[in-house]
């Protein structure tokens, strides 16, 4: 480091276990930038503070984790449409002191689907999503604009996914359906899917023998399977949906792309891909 490097940062609480560091500094080293990353623990009730000292201190931008996805929006000067029409950001620029707010989870996935499956593409397609929270409506606003043909989304909280679908509804133009799981009407409809993901905790530890999915007969050959953990790297879920001969994938592409999009965005180089996934699958 030395007085020319640029700095940037990944703001969560608690901070310790992000694997972001790693993966962008081995893509900085790839391509001899004169960057540094730095992983901050912000107080929860300092974010005001913590995000005036992206302008005080220069810093070329940082990630955003939780709990300050949707938080850190009011301090923001722009949004892109990706980011305005989640709600929330992962990814933070600083232009010359103007703020710009990213996210890159939902273009992360779909980079993640191609890797796993050239032959699938979501336009036209039937999807069912076990989980309303950020990373369902990430992948949701993803998804839709790729104009699938139909979205649904369940959540023990019936409400919490009546009131993502009408949200999409209302910004997106998606056939959109928002329901409790482990109903005879969402069996019908996952039964129906083409891509069936589980955006829920429930297979990460210590619930690692259970499924977020009480009737697995849903599932089927023709279907890709998805599980957004990605420790375990098989869930219980994907080990079923493997054994009843649905394609799978789990979270780490995701978490792999949303990285190699938020350094392009940072850097304006082209991510040495190969290289962060290595560092990744090291941390992991």
């Amino acid at each position: 480091m030395d007085g020319k490097t640029k700095v940037i940062g990944i703001f969560g609480n608690p901070i310790e276990h992000t694997a972001s560091p790693g993966m962008h500094s081995a893509a900085f080293k790839k391509l001899g930038l004169n960057y540094a990353y730095v992983p901050f623990l912000v107080n929860r009730n300092k974010i005001s503070s913590a995000m005036e000292s992206i302008r005080t201190l220069h810093l070329a931008g940082v990630n955003v984790t939780a709990p300050f996805k949707e938080i850190v929006i009011p301090y923001l000067d722009e949004l892109t449409l990706d980011a305005k029409l989640i709600g929330a950001v992962n990814t933070i620029k600083n232009n010359n002191g103007v703020l710009i707010g990213y996210n890159t989870d939902g273009e992360g996935f779909i980079e993640s689907l191609k890797e796993a499956s050239k032959k699938f593409t979501p336009k036209g397609k039937r999807v069912a999503i076990l989980g309303a929270g950020g990373a369902c409506r990430a992948i949701s606003v993803a998804l839709a604009r790729k104009k699938i043909k139909q979205l649904v989304i369940a959540d023990i909280v019936e409400a919490k996914a009546k009131g993502l679908a009408q949200q999409l509804k209302s910004k997106i133009k998606v056939n959109v359906v928002g329901l409790a799981p482990n109903t005879q009407q969402f069996y019908d409809l996952a039964q129906n899917a083409d891509l069936l993901i589980n955006a829920t905790s429930v297979g990460m530890q210590p619930r690692t023998g259970e499924c977020p999915l009480a009737n697995v007969s849903v599932i089927h050959p023709r279907q890709l399977v998805c599980d957004l953990i990605y420790n375990p790297e098989q869930t219980k879920f994907l080990k079923i949906a493997k054994h009843l001969g649905a394609k799978t994938l789990n979270g780490l592409g995701m978490l792999l792309y949303q990285g190699v999009l938020s350094f392009e965005i940072f850097t304006g180089e082209k991510a040495p891909t190969s290289v962060m996934r290595q560092e990744l699958l090291a941390a992991l």
